[in-house]
């Protein structure tokens, strides 16, 4: 379509259609040429016909976007990810309908990883050597925190999130909500200010650091090494909510919980109400169980001892007549009488008894005493 202009008095005005069109067609004559930057917001879905990404300058942080085929992608087979230094080769374009400029990839070569990720890399390196992310020094979140601290954004949906997550589980729940800047420049400092403000309010027991997803350099300050400490130190837990499942922050591994998304971390932080209803009245239920048994245990311990009871005189009268019987026994096995019965007898000479025939002279008169009755006789002789 040509691009012309309208005649307005002494001006030739062009539409912003026009005007784009012209910019375009200018542009498509440029030549191809090589582009060197960082990968960062790479986007691709299996329906769309192209893949998106943005070049950055890791330098200066000037942007360019990326579009490239899909099927060209693909064969490349690069397994880009944000942060990849690579060269792209390609040719300048507008998109007409909304004036973006954007360099169209032919193909692209990776040079290895970008200088943020190396810088990344080496800081997770410095941290994991000085134990800040050793497991052992994680510590457990409390069953039932008198109150939560939330730092995330001023206008953060990962806000609304944590808050709907915490009130639908446990709608009791005291929150604190600190809101500090999340990305750029002033983030890692003011994230690291709220961090102390909140650790030191009353009866915090659990801090929530939330934001939701974002591209790359959005989520940078959340592995600032000011903010990585400052989580690694804080005297009250922290939850690390931060980004989706893929993004992996520094402060991810300082924090003693990761959480996958805010929302997540909003139940990981609070019980369930109704979990604990059910529980309680299960609990209840055998309180009430229990005391019942006892109190049947009782009842039936208290029987058998009133039984005792009512058993115990009889039982002791005839343990006491057994004891008296047995010591009659025993007396009367030693009683001379019983002795005499078995056929013995005592013999007295005067007052005393007759123990040797030594003791004896002939002719003399002895009283000899049986089991039955007694007699007098006269000694007719003395053996030894």
């Amino acid at each position: 379509m040509k691009v012309a202009a309208a005649e307005q008095g002494e001006r030739k005005v062009f539409s912003v259609a026009a005007f784009n069109r012209g910019v375009g067609d200018w542009l498509s004559r440029l030549p191809t040429v090589w582009v060197e930057g960082e990968v960062t917001e790479l986007r691709r879905q299996a329906a769309w016909q192209s893949v998106f990404f943005t070049l950055k300058d890791p330098a200066e942080g000037s942007c360019v976007g990326v579009t490239m085929p899909r099927g060209r992608f693909d064969a490349l087979r690069l397994e880009l990810t944000d942060g990849a230094r690579v060269h792209v080769f390609g040719r300048p374009e507008l998109f007409a309908a909304r004036g973006d400029l954007r360099l169209r990839a032919l193909t692209i070569e990776r040079l290895g990883l970008g200088d943020h990720l190396a810088a990344l890399e080496r800081l997770k390196r410095k941290l994991a050597a000085e134990g800040l992310f050793a497991a052992a020094r994680k510590r457990p979140l409390p069953r039932f925190p008198r109150r939560i601290a939330l730092v995330t954004g001023n206008d953060a949906a990962a806000k609304r999130d944590v808050v709907t997550a915490i009130r639908g589980r446990f709608p009791a729940a005291r929150i604190l909500i600190a809101e500090t800047y999340v990305q750029g420049p002033r983030a890692a400092g003011g994230i690291v200010a709220a961090l102390r403000a909140v650790a030191a309010e009353p009866e915090v027991d659990v801090i929530v650091l939330a934001r939701g997803g974002g591209s790359f350099e959005d989520l940078l300050p959340f592995s600032d090494e000011r903010l990585v400490r400052a989580v690694a130190l804080c005297p009250v837990a922290v939850v690390s909510a931060v980004g989706h499942e893929q993004d992996a922050p520094l402060c991810d591994l300082a924090a003693d919980v990761r959480a996958s998304t805010p929302t997540a971390a909003g139940r990981l932080v609070v019980p369930d109400a109704r979990e604990l209803t059910e529980l309680l009245g299960r609990s209840r239920g055998a309180l009430g169980r229990c005391a019942r048994r006892k109190v049947e245990r009782e009842s039936e311990r208290l029987g058998t001892a009133r039984e005792r009871l009512r058993l115990a005189p009889a039982r002791a009268l005839e343990l006491k007549r057994a004891r008296l019987d047995a010591a009659a026994g025993r007396l009367r096995a030693l009683s001379p009488s019983s002795t005499l019965a078995r056929g013995y007898a005592i013999v007295r000479a005067g007052d005393g008894i007759v123990r040797s025939a030594a003791g004896l002279a002939k002719g003399a008169h002895v009283d000899v005493e049986l089991a039955e009755g007694a007699f007098g006789a006269q000694v007719e002789e003395v053996r030894p």
